[in-house]
């Protein structure tokens, strides 16, 4: 996987942009920031899950949210969404909610994350293979069933909203 360079902008604690800086230096030195997480429901209320790719940098071979990634420099949030659904799955759609803006702290990684859904997907999303290897739609007791016994091969964000009830609260 191509190493790619982005800039993110570095908010306060109010989410306030004050710089703009290489997406990999702001992680290094925990700023805050700002990103998306997107939650797809089939028709059925099964959560989309992607496993991420071996390629991956981190978290390689977890299991992942629906889509997501940050906001980049001069981009809204929802422009962001709408990208990351593109890009990561193939998805062109205009159904997204905003349905929960969480806080950055250390849990968050330091993010600012809005939290949209898209519901009653009638298909299965197409893959970008360099991200995952793979994706499922997940009932709410299997994925319980998941975080409970295999929390360690889920990534942590995904294991972060499943401890605050937010995965299945809003579809």
């Amino acid at each position: 996987m191509k190493k790619t360079f982005v800039n993110i902008e570095v908010v306060d604690q109010n989410n306030l942009p004050f710089i703009s800086m290489d997406i990999n230096e702001v992680h290094r030195q925990s700023l805050r920031h700002r990103s998306v997480i997107i939650l797809i429901y089939d028709v059925e209320g099964k959560l989309f899950l992607q496993k991420r790719s071996k390629q991956r940098k981190l978290y390689s071979g977890r299991w992942d949210i629906s889509a997501g990634g940050h906001v980049h420099t001069g981009e809204a949030g929802e422009e962001a969404a709408l990208r990351e659904l593109e890009t990561d799955l193939g998805i062109h759609s205009s159904n997204l909610k905003l349905i929960e803006e969480i806080k950055a702290s250390s849990e968050s990684g330091y993010e600012f994350v809005n939290l949209y859904v898209l519901d009653k997907l009638s298909f299965f999303p197409e893959l970008n293979k360099e991200k995952a290897e793979s994706g499922y739609f997940y009932s709410e007791s299997e994925l319980n069933w998941l975080v409970q016994e295999y929390r360690e091969l889920l990534v942590p964000a995904l294991v972060f909203l499943h401890d605050r009830g937010l995965l299945f609260k809003f579809k």
